[in-house]
């Protein structure tokens, strides 16, 4: 571009940061309100049927459109107002049945009516090319343009619309009908200043608006389609050139990239530019003009090129339930990527808004676009949140969670809780977002509301083995926040009355009982081992108890006694597990008396434990084999690595999927 040119340059932006289209938000979550009707109205006869399947299973999208068809062949208003407010609670991002229902309107001859549902609709999605020319069109067809507020109108609503979704890639059809109706008014210079914004913008038809332009420019005088400023510009420039004076009045050089300020008396001179234009050349204003717009023009092509390969991949840019392939998904990811680190944040936020229109139901770009916000406008991050959870995906858990985290760390504790609560009723059963209101109120201080919510979870799913789940969560709450042992004991005996084959019950009440002084609370700890080994867990689960019971004796036992007999007991049930599996390799043609005879010599020890000094051959084991003499600790914690006390609850076996 030639230095200092003053026509194409845009406004310098303005100090604050874009935020997302805005959009209606809704003051309660997860509550879906419809409109309220008028009882006095009769609907057609299949109305009620159509409307029930909707209602019953809100996201079967297919009895949406069924119900929707159903009213439009019908041509009944008030079935046709319920269907569409209710359906785009659910489903803002159908443009196309925005336009639908304000045509439904328009058929009906409600203008007013029909505007307002414009309005709702690109409200709810102002990225929508189509339903933004579907709204002008009907602004031109209904103005009466003998009026001066309707061009006025109409001209505010073109930029609104390019304001709005002008920088999407695929904007040009917008853009065309802006220079379109710019001619229709013969309003020339507005014309230029449009070009001006459209050369600067990436979009798919790039090329062909600047070859418009120039068409533009060589069918009219260069006096009649630029500003007066521009001129003044040009004037200077090829004056400079030239080395031609002004005489008539005094042209100061302007500082390279500012503007020329005009002078007061110039300004008067000048009236519309003719008597600027004077001895100029017409055919080199117009080579003037293109020159400097030419730079723009290769600028923008370079903008294209890096995002046409993008812009090639996405094969479905509008919304639909139907899943998208893994190509597109992988297309929006690399393109969004691109976009944070080279684009500018408006460019960013376009690109964005674009793709949670595509991708609606996938929470992995909205979360990426309210990490991308928060950094910008908390505000912003927000507005996100509330669009993704009470619209788009309502009952997905992970995105609610993390908005009630991020409502917590901003001081919304109110909010916080809300948002947890409410979708806790919408979704009863998921462990994860009771637990996370059980966390919330612990971090408030506030313990007794953490114990109620798990209380009220073990009451609400009593018999299923997610109680026992949150029956440990509340023992290791009352140990752990309020420093009380024998509570968390209780809870624990309580749960294992219910469900006496938990072996995490056990496993927890033992880990417990090790967080206590060892030697105040030994009987505590045996009666534990006690418990889990005389109940009806399977063998194997035994011998693991059997052998933590051992170690235990061993490193903390007071008496020589009970550590002998555990040796002895722990050997019987590795006997009982050896016969067991030699049972199993023979085969079912064992006979029924050999099998009893193996099964009395594991239950009394017989000839396959043979004693050796009155010590169990495990134990006589680890005495020979060690060179000192002293017990051999490798044979008892071989096998400690598989038992899964300690282990973290699988939570996903709790959570129901969305």
């Amino acid at each position: 571009m030639e230095t200092g040119a003053p026509a194409p340059q845009p406004e310098p932006p303005k100090e604050e940061v874009l935020q997302p289209p805005a959009s209606e938000l809704m003051t309660t979550h997860m509550v879906i309100n419809p409109p309220m009707e008028d009882p006095s109205i009769t609907y057609p006869l299949d109305f009620e049927r159509y409307w029930r399947a909707a209602q019953e299973n809100p996201l079967d999208f297919t009895a949406w459109t069924e119900l929707l068809q159903y009213v439009e062949q019908e041509n009944h208003i008030y079935a046709a107002r319920k269907a569409f407010d209710s359906f785009f609670l659910r489903y803002p991002y159908c443009y196309g049945y925005w336009k639908k229902y304000a045509d439904m309107e328009r058929r009906f001859d409600f203008i007013k009516e029909t505007e307002e549902v414009f309005q709702r609709g690109l409200q709810s999605i102002p990225l929508s090319m189509d339903l933004w020319i579907h709204y002008i069109s009907f602004l031109q067809s209904t103005l009466d343009m003998n009026l001066p507020d309707s061009a006025q109108k109409i001209c505010g609503t073109f930029e609104s619309a390019v304001a709005a979704a002008g920088v999407d890639f695929r904007s040009d059809k917008l853009w065309e009908m802006y220079v379109e109706w710019q001619k229709e008014q013969g309003d020339l210079r507005a014309i230029t200043a449009i070009y001006d914004r459209v050369l600067s913008t990436p979009t798919q038809l790039y090329n062909h608006h600047w070859e418009k332009f120039k068409e533009h420019v060589a069918m009219h005088y260069p006096k009649d389609i630029i500003s007066v400023e521009e001129l003044l510009w040009l004037q200077n420039k090829m004056a400079s050139e030239t080395g031609a004076k002004a005489t008539e009045m005094e042209v100061e050089e302007a500082p390279p990239g500012e503007d020329m300020p005009l002078k007061t008396e110039a300004r008067q001179e000048a009236g519309d530019g003719s008597h600027i234009l004077g001895p100029m050349d017409p055919d080199k204003l117009r080579e003037m003009v293109l020159s400097i717009r030419q730079q723009l023009y290769s600028q923008n092509e370079a903008e294209v090129s890096k995002r046409w390969n993008f812009e090639e991949g996405i094969k479905r840019p509008y919304f639909h339930v139907k899943p998208l392939e893994r190509a597109q998904l992988r297309n929006w990811r690399d393109y969004l990527d691109f976009e944070i680190a080279n684009g500018s944040h408006e460019r960013t936020i376009i690109l964005f808004e674009r793709c949670v229109i595509a991708c609606a139901l996938y929470e992995e770009f909205w979360i990426k676009y309210i990490r991308y916000l928060e950094s910008h406008s908390i505000a912003g991050a927000r507005s996100v949140f509330q669009r993704a959870c009470c619209y788009h995906l309502p009952r997905k858990p992970n995105i609610h969670l993390l908005w009630a985290a991020f409502e917590e760390k901003h001081g919304e504790v109110e909010e916080a809780r809300r948002i947890l609560r409410s979708f806790d009723e919408c979704v009863p059963g998921l462990a994860m977002v009771r637990l996370r209101r059980v966390s919330l109120e612990r971090r408030l201080g506030n313990t007794e509301m953490a114990e109620t919510l798990l209380m009220e979870a073990i009451r609400e799913n009593e018999g299923m083995p997610v109680s026992s789940f949150y029956s440990v969560k509340l023992a290791r709450l009352v140990l752990k926040a309020q420093k009380n042992l024998a509570k968390a004991r209780k809870i624990l005996l309580d749960a294992l009355e219910k469900d006496p084959d938990n072996a995490k019950l056990y496993a927890n009440l033992l880990e417990m009982e090790f967080s206590a002084d060892v030697r105040q609370n030994e009987g505590n700890t045996m009666s534990s081992f006690d418990r889990a080994l005389t109940s009806g867990l399977p063998l194997e689960t035994k011998i693991i108890f059997s052998q933590r019971r051992v170690e235990f004796l061993e490193d903390f036992g007071s008496s020589i006694n009970s550590l002998l007999t555990s040796y002895d007991e722990h050997q019987k049930l590795l006997n009982q597990q050896m016969l067991r599996k030699r049972l199993l390799e023979n085969g079912a043609e064992e006979a029924d008396d050999k099998r009893l005879r193996l099964d009395d010599a594991a239950a009394g020890g017989g000839n396959v434990a043979v004693a050796t000094a009155g010590i169990t051959p495990l134990m006589a084991t680890d005495v020979t084999n060690s060179g000192s003499g002293a017990y051999n600790y490798n044979t008892w914690y071989q096998n400690y690595s598989n038992y899964g006390y300690q282990n973290t609850w699988n939570y996903n076996q709790y959570y129901q999927q969305t």
